[in-house]
């Protein structure tokens, strides 16, 4: 059953539901990119990474945000369903 969100608490309630959904996939994800992000950085500083490498690896972080975003999209949208 969808939600009553002209009630304040239930709205409350909802967005907590909502906020955890997905957290896991959304940290892997910020975590991941943070890894591409700091073996680019050790690429320009001259350290022994290819490039693509850390291009490689900022993409799939990239990747597995996108799909936590998804995952809490279609949760809300099988949510909503009455």
């Amino acid at each position: 059953m969808a939600p009553n969100l002209n009630d304040p608490q239930e709205r409350a309630a909802y967005h907590r539901e909502l906020a955890g959904v997905g957290v896991r996939l959304r940290r892997w994800g910020i975590a991941i990119a943070l890894a591409g992000a700091l073996l680019v950085l050790a690429y320009k500083r001259g350290l022994a990474v290819p490039l693509w490498l850390g291009a490689g690896v900022l993409g799939i972080g990239l990747l597995v945000l996108v799909a936590a975003v998804s995952t809490r999209a279609a949760y809300h949208r099988l949510r909503m369903r009455n």
